[in-house]
């Protein structure tokens, strides 16, 4: 009679176990298809939530951390890449989700964050820009074209600030192959241009960026967010 009962409470926690996955899955697979709704999205994005047992979760409309991924996200024509959106205490009461609704889903903080690749952002910059790329916390670009009445080639370094109108790009120190140093406040406002995108998908102004090797990983984090409001924002 153990064997049995043992067998028998064996097989209830596997079954228990394959029910929560399930769910889990089907819960993963609908926010997939509302976000892919609501941004107008032409791919689903992935979705994971965190945390087992998924069933204990579901019943208590409590979620200690969901993960969203989008492929990719384009503003005011800038296209960024690898976009996940990282939200932790998310409420979505059972009554509300079964019914397809976003009324009452919010989340305690919802962080964003993308890569602007750097040929993105070349493509705003002043024709004199030849190339972009990582230098610590600033960038290193390459200039060719005329400066101060002259031809010139040089590199100069610039540095990224995030503003209401998107990412302002401003040079630091500007030199010359085989001259001397160029004086920033001469060139200032020839090399000086703006990457037009200020908000990411949490509704929230951008406030981090950091250069990388593929380019500008940037982050924006809004507390408090009802999904709903999201919702209405985008139309």
């Amino acid at each position: 009679m153990r064997k049995v009962l043992l067998v028998l409470l064996v097989l209830v926690a596997v079954g228990l176990v394959a029910a929560d996955r399930l769910g889990v899955r089907i819960a993963q697979d609908k926010i997939g298809e509302q976000v892919a709704a609501q941004y107008n999205l032409q791919q689903q994005p992935g979705v994971t939530i965190h945390g087992i047992p998924f069933l204990t979760q579901a019943i208590g409309g409590d979620y200690d951390h969901i993960e969203v991924t989008i492929d990719s996200w384009t503003q005011q024509g800038v296209t960024v890449t690898g976009v996940k959106v990282d939200m932790r205490g998310v409420s979505a009461p059972l009554s509300e989700v079964t019914k397809g609704s976003a009324a009452n889903v919010t989340a305690r903080t919802a962080t964003a964050s993308a890569v602007i690749p750097y040929d993105v952002i070349q493509k705003e910059a002043p024709r004199e820009v030849k190339r972009i790329g990582p230098k610590g916390d600033d960038l290193s670009v390459d200039l060719k074209g005329t400066f101060l009445g002259r031809p010139m080639t040089s590199t100069a370094i610039v540095k990224v600030k995030p503003t209401s109108r998107g990412i302002t790009v401003t040079p630091v120190s500007v030199g010359s192959d085989g001259g001397p140093q160029i004086p920033v406040a001469m060139v200032r406002q020839q090399l000086t241009w703006t990457v037009p995108i200020a908000d990411l998908p949490v509704g929230s102004r951008i406030s981090e960026i950091q250069p990388t090797p593929e380019g500008l990983r940037v982050a924006a984090t809004a507390e408090n967010v009802r999904l709903n409001d999201l919702q209405q924002q985008q139309k």
